[in-house]
């Protein structure tokens, strides 16, 4: 069947999830620290992220988590910190984190738009993040819908936000293919009846995604190829 839209996840498969939050990940953890060892080490436990290699744990839950997941889990180890600003910082400081494109998105972008293929984003970050970051590479305006936890239509791997673009773009679900580098994204593909690719510029190893997804590709740079485009 040929599909009519491609649904892409942000971090893990637009951009390469280490390359891009690695570096701030670990500013927010020093941030909140405030210099101390114990509370660095127990914010670093709580998030799932490795202090010595300064990177992520494959289990971490920033990897397909919310903000308000991250922002509970630090909490738990601060008990002397408001989880709401935890959440307010998480979102503010993530706007100008500097993002590492897992191939150059706006000729990637412009050849789906040429196949006349209608192109989202819905990611478990926030709208106003996907929007700075795919606004930062210059390719917010080639898509056709953009959409977070916080945009109304619920996070993955609830199908929701899913189904709330196949609606917006007027399309069948089964004209949509899903594109995501976690569990999180594929099951919610698989829930909304979509037709699921799963890729490896995550913290996923084949293994892991393979169950939920109806082909798995390295990186998204071989989406047209994979889809017969010209």
């Amino acid at each position: 069947m040929k599909f009519k839209g491609v649904l892409f996840d942000k971090d893990g498969t637009l951009f390469d999830f280490q390359k891009t939050w690695n570096t701030w990940s670990a500013r927010m953890i020093e941030h909140f620290s405030d210099g101390n060892s114990g509370r660095r080490n127990a914010i670093a436990d709580a998030v799932g992220f490795d202090l010595a290699h300064q990177e992520f744990d494959p289990d971490s839950i920033v990897i397909a988590g919310t903000n308000r997941q991250v922002a509970e889990c630090v909490a738990a180890v601060l008990p002397d910190q408001n989880v709401d600003q935890i959440e307010d910082f998480l979102m503010r400081s993530s706007l100008t984190a500097t993002v590492s494109e897992a191939t150059p998105l706006i000729p990637f972008f412009q050849l789906l738009k040429d196949n006349d293929l209608k192109v989202g984003v819905m990611t478990n970050d926030t709208e106003a993040s996907a929007r700075a970051h795919l606004a930062a590479v210059g390719a917010l305006d080639l898509l056709d819908f953009v959409a977070g936890f916080d945009s109304g239509f619920g996070a993955k791997p609830a199908p929701g936000p899913l189904l709330a673009f196949a609606k917006a773009m007027g399309l069948a679900q089964d004209q949509v293919a899903m594109v995501g580098d976690s569990t999180h994204d594929l099951i919610a593909g698989r829930a909304a009846g979509m037709h699921t690719i799963g890729v490896l510029t995550g913290l996923a190893p084949h293994g892991e995604l393979a169950p939920y997804a109806d082909f798995i590709l390295p990186d998204i740079s071989h989406i047209p190829a994979y889809l017969d485009l010209s």
